[in-house]
């Protein structure tokens, strides 16, 4: 079982990614009171000492504990050490992730730094931290003490000697509606809404004094590991405890092309060869990838975790050279753009905007102040592997493309497909193609392009399950004519107002089929019917064409609707490659 320490953001976040598994965990609060809904996790709430946190954890056979509390609960990460050291169970710190320390912030280690240079002082540092700072105001300075509007704080307040007057209450925590000459925050990090708090005293003129964050208690690094973000947690949970994530995930080419750019590039400047680098995601999020090193380069093999695809276990390599511009180029088994439509024009490498991004931002990291370099990307399999790919089809010649939006892929992504669904229509759109045809897979378009021989590859995009997804995208690329071709399996499902016919979202229902049979007026047997192809010999030849036309009929009333500015044409395609149409 794993064991979170949560309350916080971080919390909430490494809930939403455990959710993911579908396997039972653990969530405590010291109150129980913060809002959460789990499915999975089970609420816990009270604090724990540590003779009381070790007995939970061997009671309930806890293999890994989350330490996603706040970062100032000193108390709390002590205690969760010194049992995991007992107990040698490995602990997982959700760190959040800070900004850079601003030089006009004034920065104390603690409460008895506040400088008394001033008149009145707004408190954001929670309702414990009332009795610290009450010599204050036996210095003259009148303290407002802003607190989570709840009975449970109010009360504690009291205790601590404030008055009703004193306090002030969180509606929008970002925003300062309490005139003061200086507000004391604590370095919450960009999830406690620190940037937004420091703006908005800046606006109002107040002096800014932030309380430091404490420092990290370090151990056995074989016991412990700091993440920042939801695809650092995941990726160790997935690595420590394979079985809680019945699908594993893995990681886009443009992360393996930037670690193995960051690994280079740290060879490069400081002769160190290190098994894992930091690679900087577009979501702010640092993660540790595994690297490796040949003769003059630095490579990463890619991961596809459980996601089906052909690019899994291939070496992304990058070497990187002093230059007079700082330059990303493609080199062996990296396509080239061949058609528009895409972040670059025609003959830049196959690499996507995102992952540029990527390795210009990693490289920024380890590089002196405007150093330039020139970062050459090689997939040596790359230009094979394409070929078993969407690249020929996109235009991209010569090798696989770099992407990666997140830079993470989960499994079976939905997403990734649905994107590159998006990439292909507006491939397409670019392209300046009369009509664009939509299709299932292989199969279809292969009679698709017999009834259409005059349109170009591009023209024809595969929707695979995402029928609905796929008009929607059609719709805001403002796509003026659309073939939607479907086979009879998919039609029946689609017919019936499922928009994803996927197998496992849902299944062919007699009972609509048996309907539409009676509004064709045709009459046959169909209970011991198992796939909806049989029905092309079940049904008379000469009753065909009008039952087709009843199937398009209720397929073209749930997709129009998702495409109201563009003409649809729907065809129904037989298993012999003959097409039906109204």
């Amino acid at each position: 079982m794993i064991l979170v320490f949560g309350g916080t953001t971080e919390g909430r976040k490494a809930a939403e990614v455990l959710e993911e598994a579908g396997s039972p965990y653990f969530y405590s609060t010291k109150t129980g009171e913060q809002d959460i809904s789990l499915h999975h996790g089970v609420c816990i709430d009270g604090a724990m000492n540590k003779e009381g946190m070790q007995k939970f954890c061997v009671e309930h056979d806890i293999r890994l504990i989350v330490d996603a509390a706040h970062p100032f609960a000193s108390m709390l990460h002590q205690t969760i050490r010194e049992v995991a050291m007992s107990l040698q169970v490995p602990v997982v710190r959700y760190e959040r992730i800070y900004p850079p320390r601003d030089a006009d912030i004034t920065w104390i280690d603690d409460y008895t730094q506040v400088p008394t240079d001033i008149h009145s002082l707004l408190a954001t540092t929670g309702v414990q931290s009332i009795s610290k700072l009450k010599w204050l105001e036996s210095r003259g300075v009148k303290v407002i003490y802003r607190i989570l509007n709840r009975e449970s704080s109010i009360q504690s307040a009291h205790e601590q000697g404030a008055d009703d007057n004193q306090l002030c209450f969180y509606e929008d925590g970002n925003t300062i509606d309490v005139d003061a000459d200086a507000i004391l925050l604590k370095e919450s990090g960009l999830s406690g809404g620190f940037t937004e708090k420091v703006e908005a005293a800046k606006k109002k003129g107040m002096r800014i004094i932030a309380l430091k964050r404490p420092a990290l208690s370090t151990f056995n690094s074989q016991l412990s590991t700091i993440i920042n973000g939801p695809h650092g947690l995941r990726r160790f949970v997935e690595k420590l405890l394979p079985e809680f994530y019945p699908l594993h995930s893995g990681l886009t080419t443009g992360t393996c092309a930037t670690a193995a750019a960051v690994a280079s590039m740290i060879r490069l400047t400081k002769g160190e060869t290190p098994k894992e680098v930091p690679v900087l995601l577009p979501d702010g999020e640092t993660i540790m990838v595994p690297v490796g090193y040949g003769e003059d380069y630095a490579y990463c093999t890619k991961e596809a975790g459980d996601d089906p695809d052909v690019t899994n276990g291939i070496e992304v390599r990058a070497t990187v050279r002093p230059s007079d511009e700082f330059q990303i180029i493609g080199g062996e088994g990296v396509g080239t753009f061949t058609l528009p439509g895409f972040d670059f024009p025609p003959g830049e490498p196959a690499i996507n905007k995102a992952p540029r991004e990527m390795i210009r931002r990693n490289i920024e990291q380890w590089s002196m102040v405007n150093g330039q370099w020139s970062i050459t990307i090689t997939v040596p399999q790359g230009e094979e592997i394409a070929r078993r790919t969407f690249n020929p089809r996109l235009g991209i010649e010569g090798g696989i493309s770099i992407i990666g939006v997140s830079g993470i892929v989960k499994p079976f992504s939905e997403e990734a497909f649905i994107d590159s669904i998006r990439k292909c229509m507006e491939v397409a759109k670019a392209i300046g193609a009369d009509r664009v045809v939509i299709n299932s897979g292989f199969k279809s378009e292969q009679y698709l392009k017999a009834f259409y021989p005059d349109l170009p590859a591009q023209a024809f995009v595969q929707y695979g399950n995402y029928i609905g997804e796929t008009l929607r995208i059609a719709s805001e690329l403002g796509i003026g004519k659309i073939t939607l071709g479907v086979m009879l399996g998919k039609a029946v499902k689609l017919a019936a107002g499922n928009l994803d016919t996927h197998s496992s979202k849902t299944t062919m229902d007699m009972e609509f089929i048996q309907q539409m049979l009676n509004e064709s007026d045709i009459t046959v047997c169909i209970s011991d019917i198992t796939l909806a192809r049989d029905l092309w010999k079940r049904i008379p030849s000469y009753q065909i064409e009008n039952f087709a036309s009843v199937v398009i009929s209720h397929c073209y009333e749930h997709c129009k609707p998702l495409l109201p500015a563009g003409e649809l044409t729907i065809l129904l395609i037989d298993d012999n490659g003959k097409i039906y149409a109204l």
